[in-house]
């Protein structure tokens, strides 16, 4: 990815910067000269590592999706975070003054970006990351962090593209905040859907969606939107629909996806991203999403 992006960037977008962090693998692009600029960031490593050498992403009117004819079997599309790497493409071969970070090492830990260039920041009007799964999640904050100021959500109209607010899971944005990223940010849905699994399709019509409200807050958010890092602590509690966790979501997703992963290997991954996190509050969290999908599967929802 990172030999095929400075290929691609080089012969088919003109006016750009590039520059290749060697030791960590990070790509940083900036396109045109401005005394602000808008920022995209993706993550270009994907989950599924096992592909057939007449992999196939195949693509029909609605949908995109990996298959090996050979083996008559659906392989992961690295759609997750494939659909954010061609978001930004498309976006510097249409924008006259932008910048681009791309990430290795998402999917591990966030490696990228905890070892990111944070200078290449500082003239940022604000960040915009593509990678939640779906068609509608405007991610606002993440993990008891918020990403953005209100000024920032006022100015963008994302509700006219189908989105709403929502807490997210772990990703680069997130790990740029907690290194003092001083600007509103935000991960938004791109269209990819099953991510880290061999069923993963791409649904075009959302992708196509996420570019055009991508395009929007670009061109009419000219501003620098201040937003300063705050950790507000753990949560959880009750709602009127029942209990809520703000690491319901990211556990569910990694023990549906790993089901032989026990409590502690949760937490040993857990602790690392989180200092502050309560160890009986994530394991209480565990059990409930342990609850939960033993509850759909015996229904044979799962």
């Amino acid at each position: 990815m990172i030999q095929f992006l400075l290929w691609y960037i080089k012969h088919h977008i003109k006016d750009c910067k590039i520059e290749l962090d060697k030791k960590v693998g990070n790509i940083y692009v900036t396109k045109g000269v401005s005394d602000t600029y808008p920022c995209l960031v993706a993550h270009i490593d994907q989950v599924q590592t096992i592909h057939s050498k007449d992999f196939q992403a195949i693509e029909t009117q609605d949908i995109i999706f990996g298959w090996s004819p050979k083996n008559k079997r659906f392989e992961g599309l690295g759609a997750d975070d494939g659909n954010g790497v061609w978001v930004a493409l498309k976006t510097l071969q249409k924008t006259e003054a932008l910048k681009v970070a791309f990430f290795v090492g998402e999917e591990t830990g966030c490696v990228g970006s905890n070892k990111a260039n944070m200078d290449f920041f500082n003239d940022c009007r604000f960040v915009i990351e593509c990678d939640r799964r779906g068609s509608c999640d405007f991610i606002t904050s993440i993990c008891c962090t918020e990403l953005c100021s209100t000024e920032f959500l006022e100015a963008i109209s994302y509700k006219d593209f189908g989105y709403h607010e929502e807490n997210g899971m772990m990703t680069d944005v997130l790990t740029l905040k907690e290194q003092g990223l001083n600007v509103s940010c935000c991960n938004i849905s791109c269209g990819y859907y099953q991510p880290h699994t061999d069923q993963e399709y791409t649904v075009k019509a959302d992708l196509l969606n996420c570019l055009a409200l991508v395009e929007h807050i670009i061109e009419n958010c000219t501003d620098v939107y201040p937003h300063e890092y705050e950790y507000k602590g753990g949560y959880s509690g009750f709602y009127d629909n029942g209990f809520y966790d703000y690491y319901y979501d990211e556990i569910y997703e990694v023990v549906t996806c790993h089901p032989e992963l026990s409590f502690e290997d949760i937490w040993t991954v857990f602790k690392d991203y989180y200092p502050s996190i309560n160890k009986l509050e994530l394991e209480q969290t565990y059990d409930m999403v342990k609850d939960d999908l033993e509850y759909w599967r015996t229904r044979d929802y799962l």
